[in-house]
């Protein structure tokens, strides 16, 4: 079991894929909306170094952006 952690926003197109790429792999994840949690925002930026979403956490790695080839390479799939 993998700690799958999102950074998003509810208007990203990127998002929303990685969302669904998530329920479809049967992936559970933890999301943070920074658009309206600004606490989650700054995290996300002292933690990518960035404002674009989505951010996502794989255990102990971080993808930027929909990167689908490194998230199935990071879960295994």
């Amino acid at each position: 079991m993998h700690n799958v952690t999102i950074y998003s926003t509810p208007s990203c197109h990127f998002c929303h894929m990685a969302k669904e790429f998530f329920k479809a792999s049967n992936i559970a994840y933890t999301e943070f909306d920074v658009a309206g949690n600004p606490d989650k925002r700054k995290e996300m930026v002292e933690k990518s170094g960035q404002m674009g979403v989505p951010v996502i956490l794989i255990d102990n790695d971080m993808v930027i952006g929909f990167n689908k080839p490194k998230i199935v390479q990071l879960l295994g799939l």
